[in-house]
């Protein structure tokens, strides 16, 4: 384990402890806020129960529509936008101020045009995650070297065989950053999503437990959310570095 990895690893765990010991010493409001060790206790009871599986399923179900279509979709964006400069002149200003404004404000046009159903909710991940998708893509296509390219045209390569052979592995690394964001935006936004507005889900069945104060069962989906997020990321996070080195390694 690296030095970084470490220390991060130390702030975390030191984290806990100030909350697990502030918590049994009522340095924190009890009534609104439960130790560490007791959401582990309720996600334990959670998983166990198997009452939630179906929520679980269901979020996941629809996160990860909601990623295949921004990465599809996002990547396909990109390519435009790197084959055709005169739509990239007209869409970039939109793309540089996307996030500046709330994608949660169309939710209820959403809700109008597809129904109170999934739909809506795969939407708002897919609008979330497709941007990031397509302007990592872009500048991933955008960082292959040029002499790549002229040696493809050189050997008469077929634009699936440049595509496979050349561009596509010159820019992988930049193109997996995209899906990176992609699967963390698409998770947020289905989840925010079930909390506005949802009749099931992680996300719904967070807030039915904190509108009922029911705190065990908050705190512990809570944690169950926190540790797949997180753990998801860090294998994203680290499958990242790994093309990032490979790709460095074969630049040297």
């Amino acid at each position: 384990m690296k030095l970084a990895a470490r220390w991060r690893l130390s702030l975390v765990v030191a984290f806990v402890v100030a909350l697990e010991v502030a918590s049994r010493r009522a340095w924190i409001d009890p009534v609104s806020f439960i130790p560490p060790s007791k959401m582990a206790e309720g996600a334990w009871a959670l998983l166990a129960s198997g009452d939630y599986t179906n929520d679980i399923l269901q979020t996941l179900a629809n996160a990860s529509l909601a990623v295949l279509l921004a990465v599809a979709g996002g990547f396909f964006f990109g390519v435009c936008l790197f084959k055709l400069p005169r739509l990239r002149r007209v869409v970039d200003p939109l793309l540089l101020s996307y996030y500046a404004v709330p994608i949660f404000v169309v939710y209820p046009v959403l809700i109008v045009i597809f129904g109170l159903n999934r739909w809506p909710l795969v939407a708002i991940g897919f609008l979330f995650g497709v941007v990031a998708m397509a302007t990592n893509t872009l500048n991933g296509l955008e960082r292959v070297p040029r002499v790549l390219m002229r040696s493809a045209r050189a050997m008469r390569m077929s634009t699936i065989d440049e595509i496979r052979l050349i561009t596509l592995p010159a820019s992988l690394p930049f193109v997996f950053t995209g899906v990176k964001l992609a699967v963390v935006y698409a998770f947020i936004a289905v989840i925010a999503g079930e909390f506005v507005l949802a009749g099931s889900g992680f996300g719904f069945r967070i807030a039915y437990a904190y509108n009922n104060f029911d705190n065990p069962t908050m705190y512990g989906l809570m944690l169950l959310l926190l540790v797949f997020v997180g753990t998801l990321n860090m294998l994203l996070h680290m499958a990242e570095e790994r093309l990032y080195s490979r790709t460095r390694r074969a630049s040297a």
